[in-house]
């Protein structure tokens, strides 16, 4: 189905409007903007004719309309959850448009008794009023509200939301989990516009990317309604940035601190500047942020097999069930320097009280720097085990023959990679829009680009391999190690003999342009109470692509041993997971990035890079249609609907090995799909502060585009075949959800709900075994993967939070706040095969669904002093199926406690202090059973220091 009637329906529509248009003569409109006491507008403010039975919300620009108001004097009252009520007369004349400001002004407890600190608690305010009066369910989040935490970044921001736990990479949060769907499953959007991915294997939004200083406001829209996009099968993140304030504006922060994994420094800067001209028309901001953190982490991975093979003393293979045990052992040292540089310019216009535009962009900038030593030690293949080569003490095995591997991660010598692995990521946005009011027909439209690139220049690899006999402890099963038995062997430099050096480059980019037109009418459908139609079109036109390759290079006589080279000893008796894990020695990076690598000494491995090739373009044209109707004073209704079609072209290489030599093959694929998405929200006021929601939506998830396309892509490293699938489905999901919220007036919540999601054609990677040799040469065995759909899963869910300050305590107990959160998760999933093909117990979790999700803080906000002591729990998951339990990889729990204060010199200036990671939590995975170890990373204590500066002038 293609979306050619949506022209039709918005000719007659617009026809139909010229009638509007001609009644306005006898009635005129409000428009305003409200301000807080600093000129910082807000949202989530209640603007009400009470003589009219007439209201609207102001949006997240601080901007209100009001349509179709009589002739003659008005009062508008105001009213904000932590400030006080405002009622202020406005004439209005008919056929004209009335502008209003209002400034809002704080209750006498925040003035009284937070004198300094009062503007955080009223970023509190502005989120939770916003949350209120939103009509679908939502959690919001301020910029003042984040800066109460320790969050340098989005990401960490983002994990204090109910419902949300987060995926960390070198111990910041950067993949986002909705309620219990993976990232890739969720919308992240940038001021409405949706933020491409620079992953080149998934849909995943980096929100580490992001530094939280950029971000206004963070609107976690959990039943999303018709005029939002429909792939946002978990939720949809919405991140606003900051707009021009109604005055003079002027903050900037200078910090810095140590990391204690490494002794090193941390640095980061920002500032913000905006203001507006004197006849209020031309507004702008402009923003800028640096990080600068230099750290590293401590890491051991494993691999878990039950079974042993070996030659026997015929010359046959056998092979025996053994308990569990480890065949593939890590140990693994990471320094990392990150960096990240943002850049906004926000700027708008207001034509007349009818028409405005806006300019809204962002620039983010990263790079990762990182080198990795590796020590790897892996059991040998049957053939090369002969009986006496190993122990098998009590069904385990304890003593057998391994390939070590000491393994440098690294990149050429320049300015830019400074001998690292550099990883070059960046995201940019520019969007223009407008609002105008024609009559009583509002209209907004909205135009924007957006890039997301990733870039690694020159990654190379140097590995040197040797052969010993090596003792397996897994007496603890969550610290395995493997030693040699003879210690010698450890350092014997000159054992160690060349195995590879290479040369890899990446790239990929995606490009995304966002058309948007949104038309509202006034549409009473129940005699004098308000209701509105809006209607709109959207399209997203996006391209993205990936070119890599990669090269080996023949130095084996130029470099024979790792004795003969410069190497570098990683042995830190510091060790976060143990000082019994002694890593040695390894090629130097300054070595490797020095090697003058090129065509004659090298070659390209396309068997390695090539399948992962593509070009895609992925166009999805949307229209839909909504009634937001007040069916009484309490009671509102939003319903209506929404039609997305996607139109898919790939591009990509699959690979055909023959006896001589490997055929290259371009493959590409075609797919279209229609998808009708329906909704309703209920809204139903019991008192002016306490609420009951209801929401009935449906959601859709496209495949990751590498899937679609016919590829085979043979990873001759890691033993593995990765192919794609065209046939895939999209994934979809009705959704419900029931939530009842109380707001207290001394700024607070206490909220309670469930939801269900019922979802089918859910994606899984299927593994399997290659039965032969099929794939090419030496590949039977191979694991292979290959992404299936699922039949069905079902997600059920109960949320609870509270906030609040408690100044209902005596003395200087009243400045103490709770910010408490939890989330219960119990999930399903049907048609997940086994690596033989067979269903696998229908009892089995959905992946990425946390059972439990907690967030706790105990804060303390005072005349000048403010300090939080912040909690953030989530229970352990499975991560990603394997072809039978045994090989499943679970996420485990995270406990993580942070500590952050401030201390308020004027109220202009203060300084900070932030403690992150007390707990010293590792990131961990496990296979199977919890005290499994598959991976277990640690990453220390952050500290952090500065100086905050902030100057408001109305």
């Amino acid at each position: 189905m293609k979306l050619i009637n949506v022209s039709k329906v918005l000719f007659v529509t617009l026809f139909a409007l010229f009638g509007m248009v001609e009644s306005y003569a006898q009635t005129g409109n409000i428009t305003g903007t409200i301000s807080d006491e600093n000129g910082i507008y807000v949202s989530g403010a209640n603007i009400f004719i009470s003589s009219l039975n007439r209201g609207t919300i102001s949006d997240f620009d601080g901007r209100f309309t009001l349509v179709g108001i009589p002739e003659g004097s008005h009062t508008i009252q105001i009213t904000y959850i932590g400030y006080g009520d405002i009622a202020q007369d406005v004439a209005v004349s008919g056929g004209e448009t009335a502008s209003m400001v209002v400034e809002l002004t704080p209750t006498n407890y925040q003035l009284d008794e937070v004198e300094v600190a009062a503007h955080g608690l009223s970023g509190q305010a502005k989120a939770l009023n916003t949350q209120r009066t939103n009509l679908n369910i939502t959690n919001v989040v301020s910029t003042d509200q984040i800066g109460k935490f320790p969050d340098a970044n989005i990401g960490d921001a983002v994990k204090r939301i109910p419902g949300i736990t987060m995926q960390v990479d070198q111990g910041e949060a950067r993949n986002v989990i909705v309620r219990g769907l993976s990232p890739q499953l969720n919308s992240v959007t940038l001021n409405g516009s949706r933020i491409p991915s620079a992953e080149g294997d998934n849909r995943n939004i980096q929100m580490d990317l992001i530094p939280s200083d950029m971000i206004q406001t963070i609107e976690v829209n959990k039943a999303v309604t018709p005029d939002m996009d429909g792939d946002a099968l978990g939720g949809s993140i919405n991140l606003v940035t900051r707009t021009a304030p109604q005055g003079y504006r002027l903050s900037a922060t200078l910090g810095s601190g140590i990391n204690f994994i490494t002794d090193r420094r941390n640095l980061n800067g920002s500032f913000l500047l905006g203001d507006r001209t004197k006849d209020g028309k031309f507004g702008w901001m402009l923003g800028a942020v640096i990080q600068d953190n230099d750290f590293g982490s401590d890491n051991i991975e494993a691999e878990w097999n039950n079974e042993f093979a070996f030659t026997n003393a015929d010359g046959d293979e056998e092979e025996l069930d053994v308990n569990p045990y480890t065949d593939v052992f890590e140990q693994r040292t990471y320094l990392v320097q990150r960096v990240r540089r943002s850049f906004s310019v926000n700027l708008d216009y207001q034509f007349d009280p009818n028409n405005s535009i806006y300019l809204k962009t962002m620039y983010n900038w990263r790079d990762d720097r990182e080198n990795r030593f590796v020590t790897a030690q892996e059991l040998l293949d049957a053939e090369d085990i002969q009986e006496g080569d190993f122990t098998i003490t009590n069904g385990t095995p304890t003593r057998f023959p391994v390939e070590v591997a000491r393994e440098t991660k690294g990149g050429i010598d320049n300015d830019r990679n400074q001998n690292t692995r550099l990883e070059d990521q960046r995201m940019q946005n520019y969007t223009l829009g407008g609002n105008h009011l024609w009559g009583k027909v509002k209209i907004d439209w909205l135009a924007s680009y957006a890039r997301a690139s990733e870039e690694r220049l020159d990654e190379r690899y140097a590995q040197y391999t040797t052969e010993y006999i090596a003792n397996i402890d897994n007496s603890d099963p969550e610290f395995p190690n493997m030693t040699a038995e003879n210690p010698e062997n450890t350092n014997d430099l000159s054992s160690f003999e060349f195995d590879e050096i290479t040369n890899e480059t990446q790239f990929t980019d995606e490009d995304d342009i966002n058309l948007f037109l949104n038309v509202e009418v006034p549409a009473n459908l129940f005699g004098d109470k308000d209701g509105t139609l809006k209607f709109g079109v959207r399209g997203r036109f996006k391209n993205k692509a990936r070119d890599n390759d990669f090269f080996e290079y023949d130095l084996e006589d130029t470099f024979p041993v790792l004795g003969g080279i410069p190497t570098v000893d990683m042995t830190d008796p510091d060790f976060l997971v143990g000082s019994e894990y002694a890593a040695g020695f390894y090629p130097s990076p300054s070595w490797l990035g020095g090697l003058d690598l090129n065509e004659t000494n090298g070659s390209p491995v396309l068997e390695e890079f090539l399948p992962g090739n593509f070009d895609i373009r992925e166009d999805v044209l949307a229209g839909y249609v909504m009634v937001n109707q007040k069916l009484s004073d309490k009671f509102g209704l939003l319903a209506g609907l929404r039609i997305e079609n996607t139109q898919l072209e790939s591009d990509g290489f699959s690979l055909n090995f023959g006896e001589d030599d490997v055929v290259v093959e371009e493959v590409s694929d075609d797919t279209s799909y229609t998808n009708i998405l329906p909704g309703v929200h209920l809204k139903y006021d019991i008192t002016n502060n306490t609420i009951l929601r209801f929401a009935w939506s449906n959601t859709l998830a496209r495949p990751n585009y590498e899937d679609l396309i016919p590829r085979a892509e043979i990873v001759n490293a890691d033993n593995e075949i990765i192919l794609g699938n065209a046939e895939l489905d999209p994934t979809t999901s009705m959704n419900f959800d029931l939530m009842g919220e109380h707001y207290f007036q001394s700024i607070g919540v206490i909220s309670g709900g469930l939801f269900y999601k019922r979802i089918s054609d859910f994606i899984y990677t299927f593994i399997s075994e290659a039965p032969d040799d099929s794939f090419g040469p030496g590949t039977a065995g191979f694991d292979v993967f290959q992404p299936l759909n699922g039949d069905n899963a079902s997600i059920f869910g109960v949320e609870f939070a509270f906030q609040r300050q408690l100044d209902f305590l005596p003395g200087f107990a009243k400045n103490f706040n709770i910010y408490l959160n939890y989330t219960h998760l119990t999930s399903s999933a049907d048609g997940i095969r086994n690596e033989d093909g067979d269903e696998r117990a229908d009892d089995l979790d959905l992946p990425n669904t946390a059972p439990n999700m907690f967030n706790a803080s105990l804060g303390y906000t005072g005349k000048r002093f403010s300090a939080r002591l912040s909690a953030n729990y989530s229970d352990a998951y499975i991560d990603e199926l394997g072809g039978n339990a045994f090989e499943d990889r679970f996420y485990d729990e995270q406990f993580f406690l942070d500590f952050n204060s401030s201390y308020a010199i004027n109220n202009k200036l203060r300084i900070y202090a932030d403690l992150n990671n007390i707990t010293n939590q590792p990131l961990r995975f496990f296979q199977g059973v919890s005290n499994r170890t598959q991976q277990s990373e640690f990453y220390g204590l952050r500290l952090t220091f500065g100086l905050k500066y902030d100057v408001f002038k109305k």
